[in-house]
């Protein structure tokens, strides 16, 4: 192992700062905490406050590293196997946005999966982009959507050339992964880059019997939510390039025009603490993940009518493998609602990562704990024997297919008026609508809303679905274009 790896560059320069006891002339306005609201220093304690620092001396800027910074970030290049990397402080989000302003110039076209996140339809409305959707697999039974068949984006390749990028999902919020080595051949002979959403993949790169990262696989670029299975803190992620289809400079001159002026040390330092975890015990933590998934799966397949999706779901290609430590458990076999099973546990104090109409999704990392699931498999055995209908539910209607009307960006801009979703069949959306989470916009702006998506949308309100997007986040209403 490098070294190196045991090193935290970042940190280490930030910690030296807080214990010099500095005279503080700079922002944030707190002082170290010494002005900071007595209740909120109470509960997370002076050490925070005294790290929350502006670009000073010694800690480097992370719009222009050349210190500690580059460090730690050539330390996370090392680390996942990248030729460059770069912290971000405002999300994976803002990693998406910038690689699509850096591929393509308004009026070029994308093929992407219609499961992307809604980050990436800003990221096309902010570029110009045109979006070329393609539908992805959806697990039988699971009823979720999965990666996009190599021979699809073959065919897409063929109908639209010149299209300045292909972009996967590795992995889904399901944790599922499509054949990202197959899409990376098929990219690469087209001569065009292919960019990955690995917003739940930070973790894949240090243990062999996890899917293979995204890099790994193939892709030219990798944009990692570190805080979501890295260890890292909420809104910390990384961006990583690897090989020659992307140009480093133009992906640093996005980042620099959208990223925030005013990054958390916080939450960089944080990010240098989580590479080194990674990399020193990763393989040793996960492991331990392992053998822990594999325990609560067999005890909650055990229930009555409860299914955790698994590796018999496989198909090779748009299933191509899984997360093993991302749980997906379907307890419609049961005769219970995913929304209403999340709703239930949550009354019992557990909380779970995702819920839809079939499923619920629990995320497993290093900080899981034992009894922590042995309460979890207890409390779901107690739901399905006092909730359950004994029999299964009617299968999930499938979410409809829209059709661009407008394109993304002019529909974006045009004016738009609310109108009652029952009303809306004909129309065309001027808002996107999602579920949430995981975020997957299920209409576009530009897209016609159909009678099929007005029922779709208002069983998924009956059903006690979330929505975000609209500015009616109850969905009375949906935006149309005028």
């Amino acid at each position: 192992m490098d070294k190196n790896q045991f090193t935290t560059p970042l940190l280490d320069a930030l910690l030296k700062y807080a214990r010099s006891s500095p005279s503080r002339f700079h922002v944030p306005g707190h002082g170290g905490g010494k002005g900071a609201p007595p209740d909120l220093a109470a509960a997370l304690g002076g050490a925070v406050f005294s790290m929350d620092v502006t670009e000073l001396p010694g800690l480097d800027d992370l719009n222009s590293p050349s210190g500690v910074i580059a460090r730690a970030q050539e330390l996370a290049s090392r680390a996942f196997g990248a030729d460059r990397s770069f912290f971000l402080a405002n999300g994976t989000t803002l990693g998406l946005q910038a690689l699509l302003l850096a591929v393509g110039q308004p009026g070029d076209k994308l093929i992407l999966p219609r499961n992307s996140h809604r980050s990436i339809i800003g990221g096309l409305i902010l570029a110009g982009i045109e979006p070329i959707f393609l539908t992805p697999t959806v697990v039988p039974g699971f009823n979720f959507a999965a990666g996009v068949p190599v021979a699809n984006i073959g065919r897409a390749l063929a109908d639209h050339p010149g299209v300045c990028a292909l972009l996967c999902i590795h992995p889904t919020y399901y944790g599922t992964t499509g054949n990202t080595a197959g899409a990376s051949i098929m990219a690469r002979a087209a001569g065009i880059p292919l960019l990955a959403d690995e917003a739940h993949g930070s973790h894949l790169y240090f243990h062999p019997q996890y899917p293979p990262g995204a890099l790994e696989a193939g892709s030219d670029a990798a944009v990692q939510s570190m805080h979501k299975t890295g260890g890292s803190l909420t809104q910390s992620s990384i961006l990583h390039i690897k090989g020659p289809l992307l140009d480093g400079h133009r992906v640093f001159s996005a980042l620099k025009l959208i990223q925030t002026s005013s990054p958390s040390y916080i939450l960089m330092a944080s990010l240098d603490a989580a590479r080194r975890q990674l990399a020193v015990r990763g393989n040793d933590l996960l492991q331990e993940v392992l053998e822990v998934s594999g325990e609560v799966r067999y005890r909650l397949s055990a229930i009555s009518g409860i299914e955790v999706f698994g590796a018999r779901y496989l198909d090779g290609d748009g299933v191509f493998d899984y997360d093993p430590s991302r749980l997906v458990v379907r307890v419609s076999g049961a005769g219970i609602q995913g929304y209403l099973a999340a709703q239930w546990l949550a009354g019992q104090g557990i909380f779970v990562e995702l819920a839809d109409r079939d499923n619920i999704v629990l995320v497993l990392g290093p900080g899981i704990d034992r009894e922590d699931c042995r309460i979890l498999v207890r409390a779901v055995g107690d739901l399905a024997a006092r909730e359950g209908l004994g029999r299964a539910l009617t299968p999930t209607p499938e979410i409809p297919c829209a059709g661009a009307a407008v394109k993304l960006r002019e529909a974006w801009f045009a004016p738009s008026r609310p109108v009652r979703l029952g009303d809306s069949a004909g129309r065309v959306a001027g808002e996107w609508v999602a579920v949430y989470p995981p975020g997957i916009p299920v209409l576009i702006p530009g897209e016609e809303i159909t009678t099929d998506m007005v029922n779709y949308l208002v069983e998924a309100r009956e059903t006690g679905a979330r929505f975000q997007g609209p500015d009616n986040p109850a969905l009375d209403f949906i935006r149309v274009l005028e």
